[in-house]
């Protein structure tokens, strides 16, 4: 993607973890860390298998992500961690340095989706190919005050940069930002649940990393929140745009399972989370599970022309439809049990195979 068409809301400037490059150490990653997320993300290595007196070391030296892979073993007992977790904290930092991340934009190809769809038991590299799952959508009401605001907010734009036909993704990004922010505030309303949104959000999962445009969370408590849905706002290629959601996705899910592993753990590692591939004018919606992936097969598209500014009633019927049904994943996400048991039976619901 061009950096030329970068401003502090289009992916373009956020796909690559690191400007330029398409892959970068897991370690690089680590190293951006403070202290509570570097033992967050500690705690969340099963294999680390670290104990509270070794977290408390840890948070006692206030030690964060970059003094991380300058420690060594003879430090580390020096300040009492016992010889176990000392050797397994130098040889993860090692592994950390060697091991390396893709950026996801650097997903493109029909061989590249080819190998991500193959992970989630789909033999093909046609997007069409993904089985289908059915949304249950959330009725907006033709007066609804947040409705009524997302449209006069897509009017303004449209009186000012025009039509989204063709532009960047920066553009099209202005177009859909109004509808997510309207969605996620009529779906705290109905589930009086806290849903907060973070553009540009960092994700770092097993093999990808990289900032999404739009993560969607879930408020647990005043200190934690999960991730529900992500948005990836493309300019035309949607076969890009597909894989590079489901990898956001998919690390999302690594990501969620480390704060749990750092908390309440559960043996079953199952979760599933909502995805968002749009131009502005279609919108596609994903489901992911760690097994399989579905998407929404209905026609979901929002006229984005200048057209709309002496008749806003197709435009008003697109973003309803399209509002309603990011509502409704979002009700339902929100208002799930946490546990893998509830997640799952949840989810066979909208399955249609």
């Amino acid at each position: 993607m061009s950096s030329e068409t970068s401003t502090p809301y289009t992916p373009a400037s956020t796909s690559t973890t690191v400007a330029g490059n398409e892959t970068v150490s897991l370690a690089d990653e680590i190293k951006k860390y403070d202290t509570a997320k570097l033992i967050e993300y500690l705690q969340g290595q099963k294999n680390l298998e670290l104990s509270e007196t070794a977290i408390k070391i840890l948070e006692k030296e206030e030690l964060n992500g970059g003094d991380f892979f300058d420690l060594t073993q003879e430090e580390l007992e020096r300040h009492g961690m016992k010889l176990g977790p000392a050797k397994r904290l130098v040889k993860f930092a090692k592994e950390c340095k060697e091991k390396k991340l893709r950026s996801f934009s650097s997903y493109k190809t029909k061989k590249e989706l080819s190998e991500v769809l193959r992970k989630y038991g789909i033999d093909s590299n046609e997007i069409t190919k993904i089985p289908p799952f059915e949304p249950e959508p959330v009725e907006i009401d033709d007066e609804d005050e947040e409705l009524e605001q997302c449209i006069t907010e897509i009017k303004r734009r449209m009186g000012i940069i025009g039509s989204a036909t063709g532009r960047n993704e920066a553009v099209r990004c202005e177009y859909i930002s109004p509808i997510l922010y309207a969605s996620i505030y009529i779906a705290k309303r109905i589930t009086k649940k806290g849903i907060t949104m973070d553009p540009q959000f960092e994700v770092v999962g097993e093999e990808a990393s990289g900032r999404v445009d739009y993560a969607i969370k879930k408020v647990i408590d005043v200190v934690n929140e999960e991730l529900i849905a992500i948005t990836e706002g493309k300019q035309k290629d949607l076969v890009a745009g597909f894989m590079q959601n489901i990898m956001q996705l998919e690390s999302s899910h690594h990501t969620n399972t480390r704060k749990r592993k750092a908390s309440v753990a559960f043996d079953d590692e199952f979760d599933y989370l909502y995805g968002i591939v749009t131009t502005a004018s279609d919108w596609y919606f994903l489901m992911y599970t760690p097994e399989r992936i579905y998407c929404s097969k209905d026609d979901y598209h929002i006229a984005l022309n200048e057209k709309i500014m002496k008749d806003d009633a197709e435009l008003r019927r697109g973003v309803k439809k399209v509002m309603g049904v990011i509502v409704g994943l979002l009700k339902d996400r929100v208002e799930v049990d946490d546990s893998p048991d509830s997640k799952r039976a949840r989810t066979k619901k909208f399955i249609k195979e």
